[in-house]
């Protein structure tokens, strides 16, 4: 497996900050054990958003790298809309974790463009060297 540097540099002065990841889950219990396991590998976490709302503006305020993001919400929008929103609105890309992987719903998700499909259930560990190996 490829190692990942969580950091970017920052323009020509060398600087480096941290890779940021909004987390968009429903379920608060995978959506803890995700935050923890991205936050101790070195990534700036953000979120975690329940809904779609709430991750279209999170994302809007904080701007990350990646978006992780699950097909079915809490609320009347699901993740495929938010995804697609936050990448037409802001460029930033999403890897749908889901257990909604059909071929309607995969065919949605291409409007969004996302990096990738990791199928639940997951590990977060098998997650987080998806996000490293997209990421690189």
């Amino acid at each position: 497996m490829a190692v990942f540097s969580h950091f970017e540099t920052a323009g020509h002065g060398g600087l480096k900050r941290q890779r940021r990841v909004l987390i968009v889950e429903d379920d608060f219990l995978v959506a803890g054990e995700v935050e923890f396991v991205l936050a101790e590998a070195g990534f700036d976490v953000v979120g975690p958003a329940a809904t779609a709302e709430e991750a279209v503006r999170l994302a809007a305020d904080s701007k990350p790298d990646l978006v992780i993001m699950d097909v079915r919400l809490a609320g009347p929008s699901d993740g495929i809309e938010a995804a697609t929103q936050i990448y037409r609105e802001h460029g930033i890309r999403s890897v749908f974790a889901t257990a909604h992987s059909d071929g309607h719903t995969v065919a949605r998700g291409k409007a969004a463009n996302p990096l990738g499909w990791v199928a639940k259930p997951y590990s977060p560990d098998s997650l987080l060297a998806e996000i490293n190996a997209l990421l690189l």
